[in-house]
């Protein structure tokens, strides 16, 4: 991700660039035959490649913890394009009871699942701890689509094998992930708030996204399994997610306008991963501006991504 292709738009070795939208990406993508669950559909980025993937032919499940907003969300969708096929489900990502009752709920709607978007997040939280225990961030951010992706591989392997279409699972990840604690991953302190940076535990839930991306890949594909995991860094955007930001962020993004995004062309690398022919059978990849780009060091360390897994999991299961 160099900055001279993000000020000027340059296009890189896909076609595209900081500068396309959402739109432009999926240009004569016929979507019809594909579903889609997006997380945190209601708002921004997710929003817009809500719409995109419905405008598309996609049907798309919109998760979200706010319902009102959801069916609002669906509602403008269908007046733009009335035979959209859009469906809201509750979801709440930072409670583990919420993901699994998603779950129930999607899979008693009898519909294939080709693409999942861990879009939702909350960023630069000042400390709290979820219902379950869990410090907001890391729970929101990393351990509700972690537990909502693995109870959902099942009906993603059935469609895969069932269609012979590839199932494609985009997590959002951030530039952010490079900006973590000095361990990478701060597993003795998750939920300690002496600990606590609300920049750096954004970052470490970023960072998080990245490795179980990249764990997740590697066990699909010594699977054998027609299913594709990459990651995401959607660009700065100006959306809901800053509204925990100070007077900090507010002088940066005055000094690095030039930077910025609009939300269409936010939400334009997500999209190109998810629906892109280009990109059939490319896995484990980070993508900033449509093109793949380098993660940090700790993000490609594969004995950090397998600890996280194995602590995730253990972390779920000690749940109630």
């Amino acid at each position: 991700m160099e900055i001279y292709g993000m000020v000027t738009g340059k296009a890189g070795k896909s076609g595209y660039g900081s500068a396309s939208t959402a739109e432009d990406v999926t240009h004569s993508i016929d979507a019809k035959h594909l579903t889609a669950i997006i997380t945190g559909g209601t708002s921004g980025i997710g929003l817009e490649a809500a719409r995109v993937l419905g405008m598309r032919g996609a049907h798309v499940i919109i998760a979200a913890r706010n319902t009102k907003a959801a069916n609002e969300s669906k509602e403008m969708i269908l007046q733009m394009y009335p035979n959209a096929r859009i469906d809201c489900l509750q979801l709440d990502l930072s409670s583990i009871k919420s993901v699994r009752s998603f779950v129930h709920q999607f899979l008693a709607l009898n519909v294939p699942l080709n693409i999942l978007i861990n879009n939702a997040g909350v960023m630069f939280c000042p400390f709290q701890l979820s219902e379950d225990g869990i410090e907001s961030q890391f729970a929101t951010n990393h351990i509700g689509h972690f537990l909502l992706t693995n109870l959902l591989l099942d009906k993603m392997k059935s469609s895969a094998r069932e269609s012979g279409i590839e199932g494609r699972i985009v997590n959002l990840s951030s530039i952010a992930h490079t900006y973590t604690y000095t361990e990478g991953i701060m597993f003795d302190y998750i939920n300690h708030p002496d600990r606590y940076s609300e920049k750096k535990a954004y970052g470490q839930s970023k960072l998080a996204n990245l490795l179980h991306s990249n764990a997740l890949s590697r066990k699909l594909q010594e699977e054998g399994v027609n299913i594709t995991v990459n990651s995401v860094h959607p660009g700065l955007i100006t959306t809901n997610l800053f509204r925990h930001s100070g007077l900090g962020m507010a002088v940066f993004k005055a000094m690095s306008f030039f930077l910025w995004k609009n939300i269409p062309q936010g939400a334009a690398t997500t999209c190109y991963v998810a629906l892109h022919p280009d990109l059939k059978g490319v896995t484990g990849k980070y993508f900033a501006d449509c093109n793949v780009t380098t993660p940090s060091n700790f993000a490609i360390d594969t004995t950090l991504a397998d600890k996280l897994w194995d602590f995730s999991t253990k972390l779920i299961d000690s749940l109630p």
